[in-house]
């Protein structure tokens, strides 16, 4: 049986690399890396988010790829009070929040922004026993 033990990264299809690399580093301050013949990612913790440009996708891809059709939770390493005036300060709509809900590990308290292809991401902190 295989057994998956954590993620290593994911791709998002964007409608503008820059853009979305100047809102991830400047929003939730993930390192912009440049890597094999140009592609960028976007490094935070162990983990990576792989970038593709709409219409110039690398193979293989999705079946469908398109900007803004992603949805996905971050764990934040500073409280979320912090996180929401950070969010505050930089004029960053919350979309919803702070509200519960149930990460991979249990209780998790979370808000939900747009990027700007109107990807939704949760932004969570962990919630103790």
């Amino acid at each position: 049986m295989i057994r998956i033990d954590h993620i290593d990264h994911f791709v998002l299809t964007v409608a503008n690399v820059d853009a979305t690399c100047a809102f991830y580093a400047r929003v939730l301050g993930m390192e912009v890396q440049t890597f094999g013949e140009g592609r960028k990612a976007l490094r935070f913790g162990a983990q990576k988010i792989n970038l593709h440009l709409a219409g110039h996708e690398f193979e293989p891809k999705a079946e469908t790829p398109k900007p803004g059709s992603a949805d996905f939770c971050l764990i934040a390493s500073v409280p979320l009070n912090d996180v929401i005036a950070h969010l505050g300060k930089l004029e960053i709509p919350i979309e919803l929040g702070p509200v519960s809900r149930t990460g991979a590990t249990g209780p998790i308290r979370s808000v939900y922004i747009r990027d700007p292809d109107a990807n939704l991401v949760e932004i969570a902190n962990q919630v103790g026993p």
